[in-house]
């Protein structure tokens, strides 16, 4: 054997050293190491998606008492509007001079809104009564002139009769007596087209001054001193199409989308409560009093024409309002039922039983329940377990269980 086999005969391998040296080897250790790692990081995914909130959206419980749906086949919501409201403005352009209406304010009819200013119109009213005064003058002068004629035309037949004068003589007087009254008839034409354009020129001139076409109330004040108005829509944005906007306040009912499903329900003349969304404690008795034959594919609903029976200054366009409509007309001395009303959406099964689940700071409480058999369109009665103002989780997902983190969120339109 030579001297190189024998100097790998005494060489130590690694794996052998380590072997021989008494340490154990260290891949069991890196492996335990990264199991413990990934049973952490499940463990910490687990606890942050067990504790993560659940956005929900709630809806305050409300008592029958003072819920104006009690007793109603349907409800809508609507706004209100005014059958009788214009946009007032000039029939003419002009420049304004004077604006005498603010917001709020009330007028009468025929009360003076705006000025305009009417130096050029009232020129011309002066020409046109001038020109018709010369017209008249001329009629008079024509009248004189005819009389004499005819006078004339007289005395030249009798001489003429008597042979004193040639007949030719006659002829021409009773000629010239003719022409004179046709020349009056013209200038009374005349006369009478220059009284029309003194009527035209008046009424221009009376445009310059804008007065309230009924008894309202001034919603909006549009212009301003010095601006220019005009009925007509001009370009460059400088021209004011209106001076403002008056309301009849008497005119006022309300509009409202009800579900073409449910519209087999509302029948004209059917009594109503209105409540506005300003004042929620208020119930408006109302009745229907049309409804439009006509339907939004959009929406996939039918439009409502809702009266107020009671007026108020309260009651202002466009507020938002909702109408319960009654089987019969409310008398108000029923007996409320006990318990709160919630929607329906907000009862679900849980383990065989009606439960809802109670926001409570940032928790969802969960409560067993036994809906009435009695409802109020898309509200049920819960007779106990719940109070009014207790904010009501709507459609809870299966996920949510009692004690869960919640976050609140408002409800889709």
């Amino acid at each position: 054997m030579s001297n190189t086999d024998l100097l790998k005969e005494l060489r130590i391998e690694r794996h052998q050293r380590e072997a021989h040296d008494g340490r154990p080897p260290r891949w069991p250790w890196i492996a335990g190491a990264g199991a413990l790692l990934l049973v952490l990081a499940g463990g910490a995914a687990w606890w942050a998606t067990s504790h993560r909130a659940i956005v929900v959206q709630t809806v305050a419980a409300v008592s029958p008492a003072s819920d104006p749906g009690a007793g109603a086949v349907l409800q809508a919501t609507g706004y209100v509007t005014a059958r009788r409201q214009a946009t007032v403005s000039a029939q003419i352009t002009g420049t304004l001079t004077e604006v005498l209406i603010e917001e709020g304010d009330h007028v009468k009819q025929g009360q003076v809104l705006a000025r305009l200013d009417d130096s050029a119109y009232r020129a011309a009213l002066d020409a046109a009564k001038a020109q018709a005064a010369a017209a008249h003058a001329l009629v008079l002068q024509y009248q004189v002139q005819l009389a004499q004629n005819e006078r004339d035309a007289a005395r030249q037949q009798l001489l003429a009769a008597q042979g004193l004068v040639p007949k030719q003589t006659a002829e021409q007087a009773r000629t010239l007596a003719e022409s004179t009254r046709a020349q009056l008839v013209s200038q009374q034409k005349t006369a009478v087209s220059d009284d029309a354009q003194v009527t035209q020129a008046q009424v221009n001139f009376d445009y310059c001054v804008v007065r309230a076409p009924f008894d309202g109330v001034i919603t909006t004040k549009d212009a301003q001193v010095g601006e220019i108005i005009s009925p007509f829509s001009a370009g460059g944005g400088f021209t004011r199409t209106g001076i403002g906007t008056i309301v009849d306040m008497d005119s006022l009912e309300v509009d409202v989308d009800v579900n073409e499903a449910y519209i087999g329900r509302v029948k004209p003349d059917m009594p109503a409560e209105a409540v506005l969304d300003a004042y929620p404690d208020w119930k408006i008795p109302a009745h229907v009093i049309a409804i439009v034959p006509a339907a939004d594919r959009g929406k996939a609903t039918v439009k409502v024409r809702v009266a107020l029976e009671r007026k108020d200054a309260r009651i202002v366009p466009d507020m938002g309002v909702r109408v319960s409509f009654l089987e019969q007309k409310s008398t108000g001395v029923a007996q409320a039922p006990q318990g709160v009303l919630v929607p329906a959406s907000a009862i679900v099964q849980r383990d065989g039983r009606s439960v809802v689940f109670v926001v409570a700071g940032d928790k969802a409480q969960l409560r067993a329940v036994q809906p009435a058999a009695q409802g109020y369109g898309d509200l049920k009665l819960v007779p106990d377990a719940l109070r009014a103002g207790d904010a009501v989780v709507l459609s809870p997902p299966a996920t949510l269980r009692d004690g869960a983190d919640v976050q609140t969120e408002s409800p889709k339109p």
